[in-house]
């Protein structure tokens, strides 16, 4: 509960999806000329919805924000386990960095979920 009182949850949440999301459209440009159009596209889209999910995560809307970037996020994940290294194909630093702050974001959101349901029973309680 102490956490949920505490801004920088949110905020090292938020931090995590925008670096993430920066990260993602990073890589357009650096292989623009590499990629297919499909997969411009999802780097595009991808970095964008990460990029937008700053504002929930920071203006503190309802729950289900939460869930919905949890689930898009662990899509994210399992995608490029399946794309990267399940093919065989090398993992950059850069692939790991990214993996790394959404896995980050997912933590902490599963937290701010969880102390935003203790919080909401507590509150019942009295």
């Amino acid at each position: 509960m102490i956490l949920l009182k505490s801004n920088i949850l949110f905020y090292v949440a938020g931090a995590s999806t925008l670096i993430a999301g920066v990260l993602h459209l990073a890589i357009v440009p650096m292989f623009f000329n590499k990629m297919p159009a499909n997969v411009t596209v999802f780097f595009v889209v991808s970095g964008l919805a990460q990029l937008f999910w700053l504002i929930p995560v920071i203006k503190r809307w309802s729950n289900i924000w939460y869930y919905i970037g949890i689930g898009g996020t662990v899509i994210l994940i399992i995608l490029w386990i399946i794309a990267v290294p399940a093919r065989g194909l090398a993992v950059s630093e850069l692939e790991v960095v990214i993996e790394l702050f959404q896995i980050v974001f997912i933590i902490l959101c599963t937290i701010i979920v969880k102390n935003t349901a203790m919080t909401t029973v507590s509150k019942k309680n009295f």
